[in-house]
């Protein structure tokens, strides 16, 4: 890039970032594990908690320490008008209200208690359990609180239908997948074991008006076929049909299940199929101290955060992502290719690439394995977001075993070349796995169902690829022309995996840029004006998560750092660092640091399902201002020297920018921090996490060949 006026920056602002930078940087270093990853807390809502409970509950196996210590956790997260909401900042809700409700109940609240009061009269206010989701009434029909014959559907015969067929399980994304095929072997057996207690305080006595039977819609036919599935499941108890049919149905489920369980016992490393698949599994026959429920069961603990007194679980846990993003940052920020702690990241990164077949080969039987998942163990369902990092971050390291790192960053490029849809755009786990007709079904209330081509992921292999001399130039040609077809009309790009429109667009400008769009074409223009608008009074950038449900909030809310950061990155790829735009938000950063080189964030900025679930990185309010503060300063000078590039690109072994942030004092203290928000500081400390890096690794178990059809 060559230096342009505004490229020059006052030496305090320049000086202020530079030691921002460091801080920053020296404490993301001293969170990573002695093996070598990096690892922040997984924050979410408590129904994760709840279900726990609940599933607890049913399976006869409730430690009375355990329900205090999570009933403590779920009593802390309650609002002031006794609601429990999905995010911090967000509305109510009323599934999750009525989760933790039941689960305090569980847990031995009395229903006269205030804060029982105030969260019961919020369920009756808002339509009661009956207006509840599906799989909040499934949770109460396991008890008996509510009748299955009120549930959707969902026979097991599913798993008899060819991968081909629509509406087959592999029509589903693959979190919704394992979790419908679990879901099967429950609905089939209609299990009730009934609480101590009824919840006849949340209920309305109204149901829903929901839509009827018709030929016109096919939401309207998919309720006819729902009716006629229960007139089967009647027909299904009958000894014959039981014996035939419905019972090679179940058994391909419970083989299906147990073929895909991870080493730690976990069902691709995220609680909805886990939870399910223990139950699924039990009801099947398996007791509890069957090997693999005694591992699924005892895996929960790693997943499992106690403090003050409290029990908090993770819906997932992402430690090959944060290591890549971490490994990207502290690049950026001028830890040297061969310092020891890129080197620990970079064999650890090696060691977790996936080199077994899993779902996505039902649909790309011709792709070589490679890539990387998201969690310690998932070898079931590697993705394309993390392969294209983890790609990125390996080739900023000089690893002493460079042909192994080669030879593994070769199958990764590979894998996800072979994973591209048909449009020339990538989903995160499936190629070309957008079935809308999905949504029609009644059981599917309870978020994304399907994994289609995003920008954002589309992005991040993209910007991955265009490093890559050996990538296919109409490939990413293809996906260039994708992206620009997909941007708004406000110049933005919607954000799938993170909040949202800042996010989709501080992923697709710097992939632009980097795969050979000027900085003056329309469509880098217009994305810096977009991110320009909606800069906000204090400099930073900050989007409500709200802005997935009502268009006026796009870009618009609360600053905070990540998001900050996102702006940023695409600001000066887009060679703006110098404008007041970025050198504002990079003020903000400036600012709002912590003394101990960290951010406070308890907004959620990262997206589980549109609308319906949503994260807390504890990281990405570390990583991502580390990364776009060391881009920003190698972008800017003060004075009149001579910039570098903007964005860093792969580093050889042999030309290493061993460039140090400078030290200074903190802007401010740090302030009072939420349970789960204090975690980040500590998470390379915690007592579990050398024990489980030398017990959970190479115990994963061998596949000679990929899943078969149906199974």
């Amino acid at each position: 890039m060559s230096i342009q006026p505004d490229d020059l920056v006052p030496a305090e602002e320049h000086a202020a970032a530079s030691a921002t930078l460091s801080r920053a940087r020296n404490h993301l270093l001293s969170l990573q594990s002695p093996e070598g990853w990096w690892r922040g807390d997984l924050e979410t809502n408590v129904t994760m908690d709840a279900e726990d409970l609940m599933m607890r509950e049913f399976l006869g196996n409730r430690d009375p320490d355990d329900t205090a210590a999570s009933a403590r956790w779920i009593r802390s997260q309650q609002r002031e008008d006794g609601t429990w909401a999905n995010f911090y900042g967000g509305p109510g809700d009323l599934s999750t209200t009525v989760e933790a409700y039941v689960a305090l109940r569980i847990a031995g609240d009395n229903p006269g208690e205030p804060h029982m009061e105030l969260a019961a009269h919020f369920v009756r206010e808002h339509g009661g359990i009956e207006a509840s989701r599906v799989f909040t009434r499934i949770w109460l029909a396991l008890f008996g609180v509510w009748s299955w014959d009120d549930l959707p559907a969902m026979p097991p015969e599913i798993l008899l239908l060819p991968a081909k067929i629509p509406l087959s399980i592999y029509d589903f994304g693959c979190w919704a997948r394992q979790t419908v095929v679990a879901l099967t072997i429950v609905g089939a057996y209609r299990p009730v074991r009934p609480l101590a207690f009824g919840i006849e305080e949340l209920r309305c006595g109204v149901v829903p008006q929901r839509p009827g039977p018709s030929l016109r819609t096919w939401k309207g036919r998919f309720v006819l076929l729902d009716r006629v599935l229960h007139a089967y499941e009647k027909l299904a108890s009958h000894s014959v049909v039981r014996s035939t049919v419905r019972e090679l149905a179940l058994a391909r489920a419970e083989r299906w299940i147990v073929r895909r369980q991870e080493a730690d016992g976990s069902w691709g490393g995220i609680q909805p199929p886990w939870v399910y698949s223990i139950i699924a599994l039990e009801l099947r026959g398996y007791a509890l101290d069957h090997p693999v429920l005694a591992r699924a069961i005892s895996g929960w603990e790693g997943f499992t955060i106690r403090r003050d007194g409290m029990r908090m679980l993770e819906a997932c846990q992402s430690p090959v992502w944060d290591t890549a993003l971490a490994t990207i940052a502290l690049s950026d920020a001028g830890v040297a290719a061969d310092d020891e702690h890129l080197v620990r990241a970079a064999t650890w990164l090696l060691g977790e690439e996936v080199t077994v077949r899993g779902d996505w080969s039902v649909r790309r039987p011709e792709v070589p394995t490679g890539g990387w998942s998201f969690e310690f163990e998932n070898d079931s369902y590697p993705d394309v977001d993390d392969t294209a990092e983890v790609v990125m971050a390996l080739r900023r390291v000089a690893h002493p075993d460079h042909a192994a790192l080669e030879a593994a960053a070769a199958r990764g490029i590979a894998w996800l070349e072979g994973m591209v849809s048909a449009d020339g755009a990538w989903g995160a786990f499936d190629a070309d796995n957008r079935r809308q007709l999905l949504y029609e079904i009644p059981f599917s209330d309870f978020g994304a169902v399907i994994d289609p081509p995003s920008a954002d992921v589309t992005a991040h292999a993209l910007e991955m690829l265009a490093d890559e001399r050996r990538a296919d130039p109409q490939r990413m040609e293809r996906a260039i022309a994708w992206l620009r077809n997909e941007q708004e009309p406000d110049g933005a790009w919607y954000g799938r995996w993170g909040v949202n429109y800042v996010y989709g667009t501080g992923a697709v400008v710097p992939a632009l840029v980097a795969a050979g769009l000027r900085p003056d074409d329309p469509a880098i223009v217009r994305a810096v004006e977009f991110l320009e608008l909606h800069q906000n009074d204090d400099g930073g950038w900050g989007e409500d998560i709200r802005s997935y449900d009502d268009p006026t909030l796009r870009g618009e809310g609360v600053s905070t750092a990540s998001q900050t950061a996102w702006a940023l990155l695409a600001l000066v790829s887009a060679g703006r660092a110098g404008s007041q735009a970025a050198r504002r938000g990079v003020g903000f950063l400036t600012r709002t640091q912590r003394a101990d080189g960290n951010w406070d964030e308890p907004w959620y900025t990262g997206t589980g399902f549109p609308g319906d679930f949503y994260i807390n990185y504890h990281l990405y309010r570390l990583c991502f201002p580390v990364t776009a503060l060391g881009r920003w300063l190698r972008a800017v000078r003060p004075g009149g020297a001579a910039p570098e590039t903007a964005s860093a690109s792969r580093i050889q072994p042999d030309a290493v920018d061993r460039r140090r942030g400078a030290s200074g004092d903190a802007r401010r203290p740090s302030q009072g921090q939420r349970f789960g928000s204090a975690s980040v500081d500590d998470l390379a400390l915690r007592s579990r996490s050398s024990a489980r890096s030398r017990t959970l690794r190479r115990r994963r178990a061998p596949r000679s060949t990929g899943p078969e059809d149906g199974t």
